[in-house]
């Protein structure tokens, strides 16, 4: 199994209760719920995709040394 693909699915339920402590709908107009959803879910997926990129390259550029 490729490591970076393990990686996310580990990064990716991480960065979903990460981001389950952040209240969108304050920040957002009332009774837009579904969108709200979607930018849960785009936000969690650009923030695993990130932590997942970085550990990979830290990873990578570590076995160099």
């Amino acid at each position: 199994m490729n490591v970076k693909l393990l990686l996310y699915f580990i990064a990716l339920p991480l960065s979903i209760w990460g981001l389950e402590s952040v209240n969108f709908e304050k920040f957002l107009k009332k009774n837009r719920i579904i969108q709200v959803q979607i930018l849960y879910f785009l936000c969690s997926l650009a923030l695993s995709y990130l932590a997942v990129n970085f550990c990979y390259d830290v990873f990578l550029n570590s076995t160099l040394i």
